[in-house]
């Protein structure tokens, strides 16, 4: 079985492609078949989130592209930036994972399927429609920012502890 375990930037060839929804995409030990067919092991240093076009290396190496699959999700438009943003206030609240997407101009949300979350976003007066759609939610203050192939630049949104030291009031200091 292929062992995929390195992130690459380019390959002269492409020797596979391995389609996966977000929720396999951000583990990183993981069994998955490849279009041919082919069952490939995928292991990745943990908290990599792999992202449609990310490249992988092989054991034997071969480069396999990740392809973000469609998967059933909410598309959540409003009536302005400012209802959007109210709209993406309540979903970050809720600790929800979220896409900021825009087509044609138009700004947009996209979660996943989740009835709750729709209610609560309808309440809200926006307007939620089903969809099939790969989901790239943005990876948070502490992911590193979202990447965009083709930015070589990684520009972490904060800081990134490595470890938290939590006091307590019987430390010595």
């Amino acid at each position: 079985m292929l062992t995929l375990n390195t992130k690459v930037e380019q390959a002269e060839q492409i020797a596979g492609e391995l389609v996966l929804p977000y929720d396999q995409r951000e583990k990183s030990r993981l069994r998955a078949t490849m279009t041919s067919g082919e069952e490939v092991a995928v292991f990745t240093v943990r908290g990599t989130i792999l992202r449609d076009g990310d490249l992988l290396r092989g054991d034997d190496g071969r480069v396999v592209k990740i392809t973000a699959a469609t998967e059933a999700t909410y598309r959540v438009d409003g009536d302005s930036a400012h209802h959007l943003l109210r709209c993406a206030f309540h979903l970050g609240n809720r600790h929800t994972q979220a896409q900021i997407a825009q087509n044609e101009g138009v700004g947009f949300l996209r979660i996943r399927k989740d009835a709750v979350l729709k209610e609560m976003l309808e309440g809200l007066g926006a307007r939620v429609s089903e969809e099939q759609a790969a989901f790239e939610p943005e990876s948070g203050a502490y992911g590193g920012g979202h990447h965009h192939h083709g930015d070589d630049h990684h520009h972490p949104l904060a800081p990134i502890p490595l470890r938290q030291k939590i006091h307590r009031p019987g430390d010595k200091q």
